[in-house]
């Protein structure tokens, strides 16, 4: 299987990305998660074409503004319980997919204190622009 990083199609990007983007989610299946939040970690990498993201002036609208990533994932946990973090990690993708100059997304969730004894458990999904 190719890398994403070495995927044809993402040769002339750039990578913008946000790493563990610490949130409080209310998220999980069993009884006892679904009565307080979790502590859920979000990373987030977008691929935006060259044309797209090199700045002519230095200015902001130039690029795809990292507010974006953070917004995104906040207005999906605004939308209640998540069962799963494999909705999650679709949902927040899918989104992001929309904006215009992303070709690329790839979104990973990690809950850091599910099991004492790992870092995590997590999911990680990867959408590319046909």
């Amino acid at each position: 299987m190719l890398s994403t990083l070495s995927h044809p199609s993402l040769a002339d990007c750039r990578r913008l990305f946000l790493r563990n983007y610490e949130v409080m989610i209310n998220i999980g299946v069993h009884e006892f998660e679904k009565k307080g939040e979790q502590r859920v970690l979000v990373n987030v990498d977008l691929f935006i074409p060259l044309a797209e993201s090199t700045p002519k002036g230095d200015h902001l609208h130039e690029v795809v503004d990292y507010d974006f990533m953070r917004d995104t994932i906040s207005k999906r946990m605004a939308q209640g319980h998540i069962h799963l973090q494999e909705t999650l990690c679709d949902d927040v993708a899918r989104e992001m997919l929309k904006h215009p100059k992303v070709r690329a997304v790839r979104v990973s969730t990690e809950k850091p204190d599910v099991y004492p004894d790992c870092d995590g458990v997590g999911v990680e999904v990867i959408h590319i622009k046909p």
